[in-house]
């Protein structure tokens, strides 16, 4: 009997990762995707900190550059998770209707 090849072995996780991210995203309720959005940034400035090593330790120029394209998405991955999560809390926010009711009244 051949063996499977490692290809299929990774194409397969890779589908079933797709397909379990997908399912665990669209069940969670509205009130945890906030903190979900700060674990979410916590693990990419863990992932950028790998990133910088693998860059580091590469001695390859592609493997340099590749390390480096690493760093920049999972920087604009960050960049992007906080801003999503201050409009998220945005949103949680009260908006003040006595002060523009107020500024109305005057003449």
């Amino acid at each position: 009997m051949d063996a499977v090849s490692p290809t299929l072995i990774n194409l397969t996780i890779f589908v079933l990762a797709i397909y379990v991210g997908y399912h665990v995203v669209w069940t969670v309720t509205p009130a945890l995707h906030t903190p979900l959005m700060a674990v979410t940034n916590a693990i990419s400035a863990i992932v950028i900190v790998g990133a910088m090593l693998a860059a580091a330790l590469t001695e390859t120029p592609l493997g340099k550059t590749l390390g480096v394209l690493a760093v920049a998405l999972a920087a604009v991955n960050i960049f992007g998770g906080f801003l999503v999560t201050r409009r998220m809390l945005e949103m949680f926010r009260k908006k003040e209707r006595k002060a523009a009711a107020d500024t109305e009244k005057q003449p």
